[in-house]
């Protein structure tokens, strides 16, 4: 009659998916059912992502003999890291492994068991006691009429031939035996059961009297229906007393199916019973042994999902020393910007929790893979959340942008006034003598060096990306080639000691200026087939800086690129070489010396550049692009210009015919050392 523990695995799995147990010990008995609840539990486990921490299967000899012993643990040092256990009862006997936990007053554990467990009832010490706040699982059963006022009054008295109830007033209503009869005598007058604790007898029915209940009355309608049928058949009808045997009532048990006082469908046949409910029980313990069973929740397998547990949680009492819903986990949840890292040899549920890289997230707890955010977004510093980069550039509003925006104008500025103090004193001998056109030519080459700064600065766009680099690539070019043109200038002017007509010729006909179109054609050729074939384009860059989009310029084609700074490297190089060699010549104005030092910084800007900019991103690159574009067009201004503009402004007595005698005269009297 009793019900099959079909659905107490899931049963009990349910309890602890909603209590996010995860890490659950399993004591059982040895034998039939407590392995099929084994296999039963453990699938549901396995399923629902709950770890078996540790699974004991004793038998009831071994138990028996360990508890005489009083030596023998069966919850271990290795089971102490688990506070929530499931024990499954299956006989009477293993009561005494109720009696080995107490005995080591584990008070700090959470038991689920199923119905077939029953409390040490002997001890006082409630306190202590490591069954308070189990959860029993019972199977559900309506309260049968009138169940308890039978039991109430159940005298030996009323059934002086049930022995039980003779033995069970001797011990506890203080009776004595008469010497006659050996009756019961001197008992407490109109004594009850209903007066005992419910630790000495609980006169409420538990499904075990439910059971026996609804087995009697099984086997009446068994037998009803077996004499009823045997009625039917003629040979009865002789009325002769007829003799049946135990197997022919089994037919009859199989098929019986009625409905008991309590409005129960009773049902023999293993096929034809109906899903199984269950009752949540909760144990408590009162002063003086006194134990309470109250009902918390139930389970109904038939239910709808997510509706198949009902539960007060605010009636639950936990085990002693307990106040909050106890954890039960080999590992603390990851929270959301960590993910889950298996430890190696151990089970699932024990893992170490691992930040997130950069741009990954996680935005849930105990995930085991962290999410990449897209290319427009990035990870906030929790890795809880991907959010929208900000789109930016070097503008004219940043620090940065205004910075060389400034410069770039003052330098511009300042080289416009040079030009300026040039044209209004070009008939003087400084201006002559420095190659007036080469000394225009070259200043209006450093404006546009200048001015050209300013297009990598603001928002970038086709136009601007594509005069980026051309605009540089040919201001350069034309400065350059200028410093190069003077430099051969003074280098013709001073080393030929004799020149023929053919070489006067040239120098006055000014034929070294010809250098500037020519190595301009050349930068222009090589810029044409730049924007020919891969010319620069509008970029974003998403991993420069955290959080940020920068638009910037592509180059296009970095070959051509190079080929662009390259060339221009290759002309500085010859015009510093060219200038170096000339350092020593007597000119009046050192005009060899400031053309080789001017070089030198221009080269030097050009070569640190270079690894620095491979070694920027985003922003920082333009900015050390912008930057190298004024320092080393300063440099040309400085060195060339300035000793220059010295003289004029400060210095007007050398700048004429009978200061340039004296100087010549001063340099002749100098003595040569080489």
């Amino acid at each position: 009659v009793a019900q099959k523990d079909t659905f107490l695995a899931f049963a009990m799995v349910s309890l602890m998916l909603h209590f996010h147990w995860t890490w659950v010990g399993v004591l059982t008995t040895e034998g039939h059912k407590g392995l099929q609840f084994l296999s039963d539990v453990r699938t549901e486990m396995d399923r629902n992502r709950v770890c078996v921490a540790f699974v004991k299967i004793v038998s009831s000899i071994t138990v028996s003999y360990f508890s005489a012993m009083q030596k023998h643990d069966i919850l271990t040092a290795d089971t102490s890291s688990v506070n929530v256990v499931v024990i499954y009862y299956d006989t009477d006997s293993l009561n005494d492994v109720s009696y080995n936990i107490v005995q080591n007053l584990m008070t700090w554990k959470v038991w689920m068991t199923n119905s077939q467990w029953q409390p040490v009832l002997d001890g006082r010490n409630f306190i202590l006691d490591s069954f308070h706040g189990v959860l029993v699982f019972s199977h559900h059963f309506q309260e049968i009429s009138g169940f308890k006022n039978y039991v109430q009054e159940a005298t030996p008295f009323k059934y002086p031939e049930d022995t039980y109830l003779f033995l069970y007033w001797y011990k506890n209503f203080h009776c004595s035996f008469s010497e006659s009869d050996c009756a019961l005598e001197n008992c407490i007058p109109n004594a009850s059961l209903a007066w005992l604790p419910p630790n000495h007898f609980d006169t409420a029915m538990n499904d075990r009297s439910y059971n026996i209940y609804n087995g009697v009355y099984a086997v009446a309608h068994a037998l009803h229906a077996m004499l009823f049928a045997e009625e039917q058949r003629p040979s009865m009808r002789n009325r002769q007393m007829k003799m049946f045997s135990p197997w022919q009532l089994n037919p009859f048990l199989k098929n019986t199916q009625f409905s008991n006082s309590a409005g129960d469908q009773v049902n023999l046949n293993d096929r034809r019973k109906l899903d199984s409910e269950y009752d949540i029980l909760n144990f408590w313990n009162f002063p003086e042994g006194l134990r309470l069973k109250v009902k918390v929740g139930t389970f109904s397998s038939h239910a709808p999902h997510g509706q198949k547990m009902t539960l007060s949680e605010d009636m639950i009492e936990w085990s002693t020393g307990v106040t909050e819903i106890p954890l039960s986990v080999c590992s603390q949840s990851c929270s959301p910007g960590f993910r889950k890292s298996p430890q190696e040899g151990k089970a699932a549920c024990c893992f170490d929790c691992t930040p997130c890289a950069n741009s990954e997230i996680t935005n849930e707890t105990d995930m085991e893979q962290c999410v990449k955010c897209l290319g427009h977004q990035y990870a906030n510093t929790q890795r809880n959340q991907c959010l929208h980069k900000i789109v930016t550039f070097l503008a004219y509003e940043d620090p940065l942008g205004k910075a060389l925006a400034g410069t770039a104008l003052s330098l511009t500025a300042l080289t416009a006034a040079v030009l300026g103090l040039f044209v209004k004193h070009q008939d003087t001998a400084i201006v002559k003598a420095n190659n007036r056109t080469l000394s225009y030519i070259l200043l209006i080459s450093l404006l546009s060096c200048f001015l050209c700064s300013l297009l990598f600065i603001g928002q970038p766009n086709t136009a601007t990306c594509i005069l980026q680099q051309t605009t540089f690539g040919l201001a350069f070019t034309v400065a350059v080639s200028t410093v190069l043109a003077k430099t051969i200038t003074v280098v013709l002017a001073f080393k030929i000691t004799a020149p023929g007509k053919r070489m006067r010729r040239l120098l006055v006909s000014g034929k070294p200026n010809f250098i500037i179109p020519i190595c301009s054609l050349i930068q222009l050729t090589l810029c044409g087939f730049w924007m020919g074939t891969n010319p620069p384009y509008i970029d974003t860059d998403a991993h420069a800086e955290h959080g940020h989009i920068i638009i910037v310029c592509n180059k296009g084609s970095l070959t051509a690129f190079y080929c662009v700074l390259g060339y221009l490297g290759s002309l500085a190089l010859l015009s510093f070489t060219v200038a170096f060699l000339a350092r020593n010549l007597p000119d009046t104005f050192n005009e060899a010396k400031f053309l080789t030092f001017s070089m030198l910084v221009f080269c030097s800007v050009w070569v640190t550049f270079l690894p620095v900019y491979h070694s920027s991103k985003g922003k920082v690159m333009v900015a050390m692009e912008v930057f190298s574009i004024l320092a080393s067009a300063a440099g040309l201004l400085g060195c060339i210009f300035v000793p220059k503009c010295y003289i004029i402004l400060l210095r007007p007595e050398r700048n004429s015919l009978t200061g340039i005698k004296n100087n010549i005269l001063s340099v002749r009297k100098k003595p040569s050392y080489h």
